[in-house]
């Protein structure tokens, strides 16, 4: 670029006349614009990054939030199922400590310890509209599932304190499962095998070769060990405080087992076969209390883990065949 010619008049010639520049002059004028125009332009790709790109720090603050939104996403599924086991220990709690102790159960309410008034989080209310919600859900959740702990804490303690002054009925209560295997079908009505219509099923179906140990639930005397009808060859055990719980099908008995001899929770007291009207080798186990069958899953809390109640309750729940 070069300058531009420019005139002055001279009164004397009366015309104008051009200017003439050094070559010095014309290279200071070039590298002005030049710089000048850059100044401009990069001015100009500031302020459009600014607007629209963002700062270089902007652009990572950007990054850092969207990453920290990846995490609260991926820790919410992990919050639903921390919800989900502290639901299913609340559960077992209900079912079986308190009810086996004769304690009144924690109502859904209570153990939800729902907060009333005005809204605690408002103040993630500043955040776009996802990420308020997120905040509000994580925050409200991790607080609900604090005082959830804390209920079933006071519980436990109170489920401790009852058990310390019933430790003789504890002691007696069934309480642990009689075999090793798996269940195999639940209480209630269930299609029978070989009859091949529905009818009240009193107990429960645990897997079991024969000749598997068969152990007695909790401590007491045998009332009775020998055949009775479709059953089998059967063990009673009289465990007192109204309990009574009864083994079936079953392929003999352990040595010195008969009416009057004391047992202990956890002893081989039969071994497990398919005598009597069975579709094969299994284990019959009911549970008694004053005279009438209950549902024998709620007695399972001594050595059964949150995870294999939960599995033992589903298979009651969905298999409606019995193995007698």
């Amino acid at each position: 670029m070069s300058l531009k010619n420019h005139y002055y008049y001279d009164e004397t010639k009366c015309e104008f006349v051009p200017i003439t520049y050094k070559r010095t002059e014309q290279v200071i004028y070039n590298l002005s614009i030049w710089i000048l125009s850059g100044v401009i332009l990069t001015g100009i790709g500031i302020i459009l990054l600014s607007n629209y790109v963002g700062t270089p720090a902007e652009l990572a603050l950007k990054a850092e939030n969207e990453a920290l939104y990846e995490q609260l996403e991926s820790t919410r599924s992990s919050i639903v199922e921390l919800d989900t086991k502290l639901t299913e220990i609340a559960q077992k709690d209900n079912e079986m400590y308190r009810s086996v102790l004769g304690m009144d159960k924690i109502s859904y309410e209570e153990r939800q310890a729902g907060i009333g008034g005005s809204d605690p989080y408002e103040d993630f209310d500043v955040f776009s509209e996802s990420t308020s919600e997120l905040l509000k859900w994580t925050a409200s959740k991790v607080d609900n599932i604090e005082r959830r702990i804390g209920i079933q804490q006071l519980s436990f303690e109170q489920i401790k304190n009852q058990y310390n002054v019933n430790k003789e009925k504890m002691s007696n209560i069934p309480a642990i499962k009689p075999t090793t295997g798996i269940l195999l079908s639940g209480f209630g009505m269930r299609n029978h095998p070989i009859l091949g219509y529905p009818r009240p099923h009193n107990g429960l179906d645990f897997r079991a070769d024969v000749g598997d140990p068969v152990l007695t639930t909790g401590d007491g005397k045998i009332r009775f060990a020998g055949k009775k009808s479709t059953l089998g060859n059967v063990v009673i055990v009289d465990h007192g405080f109204g309990f009574e719980t009864l083994y079936a099908h079953l392929s003999g008995f352990a040595e010195g087992i008969r009416s009057g001899v004391e047992v202990k929770r956890g002893q081989q007291i039969a071994m497990a076969g398919d005598s009597g009207l069975s579709e094969g080798p299994h284990l019959h186990y009911e549970v008694h209390y004053n005279k009438r069958p209950v549902d024998p899953i709620y007695y399972l809390f001594a050595d059964t883990s949150p995870e294999e109640y939960a599995m033992f309750k589903e298979i009651a729940e969905t298999n409606q065949n019995s193995m007698d």
